[in-house]
């Protein structure tokens, strides 16, 4: 696939690579961007390019899965941790009870913090979190087992 070169069984993401998928009309909602998006699902690379435009996303919680937040452009105001009220499991696209992640209508006792660009933010598995946006950021995300 354009923009990615694979070399020794590994594949390299340049930085010209980066500035081609950034290069991309900003939309409004949520969406990862390509050709990022399906390249990672084929290759079966865990990150992803986040861009989220006057987004508030749902509350969720990963029971094996942490997740590797880093803000490229824009800023991103998470809310984290927090006892999470009515849990429930999520719904996957197929209709199906997900095993793997909770989603919950609201937490009590959470913090907030604002990613702008250069920041990290590392979000064990088992932590309640959610983000919203007014305007847009972009975001790589990095899913990690634990």
């Amino acid at each position: 696939m354009e923009n990615f070169e694979k070399v020794g069984g590994c594949v390299l993401f340049g930085k010209e690579s980066l500035d081609t998928v950034l290069a991309q009309e900003i939309k409004e909602g949520k969406r990862e961007l390509e050709p990022l998006k399906s390249f990672s699902k084929l290759e079966g690379i865990p990150f992803n390019i986040l861009e989220d435009t006057n987004v508030v996303s749902e509350i969720e919680i990963h029971i094996n899965m942490a997740d590797l937040w880093h803000c490229i452009e824009g800023e991103v105001t998470f809310t984290l941790g927090g006892t999470p009220v009515e849990p429930y499991k999520k719904v996957n696209k197929d209709g199906s009870l997900s095993e793997t992640e909770i989603r919950a209508e609201r937490v009590d006792g959470s913090d907030e913090k604002v990613l702008r660009p250069g920041d990290w933010l590392w979000i064990p598995a088992g932590v309640p979190h959610s983000h919203k946006t007014t305007g847009t950021a972009r975001l790589v995300i990095i899913k990690v087992p634990q």
